[in-house]
């Protein structure tokens, strides 16, 4: 056995976790504009608005009236693992949900969307959620 194994090992261990896995919230807004049809962050559509979507029980936006059973029973509570598993394919993830986009199947662009996602609505200045 050569000395290569263990330089190969430190090698990796160098490597900063997650340095190659950045999301690109550039790319991630640009994600989002196959969501507008239906939704935006601060008003609700044929969606629910998504300001404050980050900890929200799912099917509770105040004022959106359109949720399917499935979504009002899920006991979903967004965040980046619920999301990254919804956004994959909705359809297959909650059964009966309304929401008919076959989603968004590359892991890269769902990772720069959800973190696009985590920025933009939070709420202050650009999102106000309804009361």
């Amino acid at each position: 056995m050569n000395g290569a194994l263990p330089w190969a090992a430190a090698l990796l261990l160098a490597i900063p976790l997650g340095a190659a896995a950045q999301p690109d919230l550039a790319r991630g807004e640009q994600v989002y504009g196959r969501c507008l049809a239906c939704h935006a962050i601060e008003q609700h559509r044929t969606g629910p608005a998504h300001c404050g979507l980050f900890g929200r029980l799912a099917g509770s936006a105040k004022g959106f009236a359109f949720y399917s059973d499935a979504m009002k029973r899920s006991g979903i509570v967004w965040g980046d693992a619920t999301l990254d598993r919804f956004l994959a394919d909705p359809m297959a993830a909650l059964p009966g949900t309304s929401m008919t986009y076959l989603g968004v199947t590359d892991a890269a662009e769902r990772r720069d969307l959800v973190a696009w996602l985590k920025r933009a609505t939070q709420p202050g200045s650009a999102c106000r959620p309804a009361h």
